[in-house]
């Protein structure tokens, strides 16, 4: 492996599962001194002993901003700076619109929206010219799919955030960019609102039905793209929507 994030500060808020888990592997394979956050504190450990012996991990749930506060406090008093901020925390949900409760849209949009714009503000001091910022949106938020209004909804809105956080940061020398996964075979499937494990299967059969490939993705094969919006690699890319879906949302 390269070097590409050696001695680079990259903090990963949802680096505990999934994609962003398999990210923190591929920046701590080049170098990168790796800040984990999430919501569950032995899914951290386990993720710190995957990713090396300098992994920082902070317990953060990004719908409350106080935890928003004390996870920055933590990397500065750790790092002093951020260079990477890959935003990745999210939750997902299946409600058919006359099922959604105030309840369920607050859950959903107080992680994927809310939750997102509050940790990008409160970064924003440790953040410096030539620093990256990634945010996981989803093609969820381009394509129309039963039940999915509440989720559509919040990366809808953070896809706007991403565009115009790339607009007012440019002058700063900060890029900003959004990765949109398609259907990705992680363990977030069994935790959606709204749908019980007893419909899991079928819906992953539904899910790959319109899967061009004819399978959902790995969590692993998001990484590259990943890795390349966080390097000097991309240095002229920013207000883009990567797509890695397999095809999904364009065929």
């Amino acid at each position: 492996m390269g070097e590409r994030f050696k001695n680079k500060i990259v903090v990963i808020v949802g680096g505990n599962s999934g994609i962003g888990l398999a990210a923190a592997k591929g920046f701590a394979a080049e170098g990168a001194q790796l800040v984990l956050t999430g919501r569950n504190a032995q899914t951290l450990k386990e993720a710190a002993a995957a990713t090396g012996p300098t992994t920082v991990t902070a317990v953060c749930d990004i719908a409350d901003l106080k935890q928003i506060d004390a996870l920055m406090a933590k990397v500065k008093d750790q790092h002093g700076r951020i260079d990477v901020l890959f935003v990745n925390a999210g939750v997902g949900a299946f409600i058919p619109v006359e099922a959604v409760t105030e309840a369920d849209w607050d859950e959903v949009q107080n992680v994927n929206l809310k939750g997102v714009f509050f940790t990008v503000q409160k970064a924003l001091p440790l953040l410096h010219s030539g620093a990256t910022i990634i945010l996981t949106g989803s093609i969820g938020a381009l394509k129309g799919l039963p039940t999915n209004s509440v989720y559509a909804a919040s990366k809808a809105g953070l896809r706007a955030l991403g565009r115009n956080f790339a607009a007012e940061f440019v002058g700063r020398g900060i890029r900003v960019n959004v990765i949109s996964p398609g259907p990705i075979d992680t363990e977030i499937i069994n935790r959606t609102k709204g749908l019980p494990p007893e419909a899991v299967p079928g819906m992953r059969s539904e899910i790959i039905s319109h899967c061009p490939m004819g399978r959902m993705g790995r969590a692993d094969e998001l990484t590259g793209a990943v890795l390349y919006l966080a390097s000097s690699e991309s240095s002229y890319v920013t207000g883009v929507d990567l797509l890695v879906d397999g095809g999904a949302a364009s065929f």
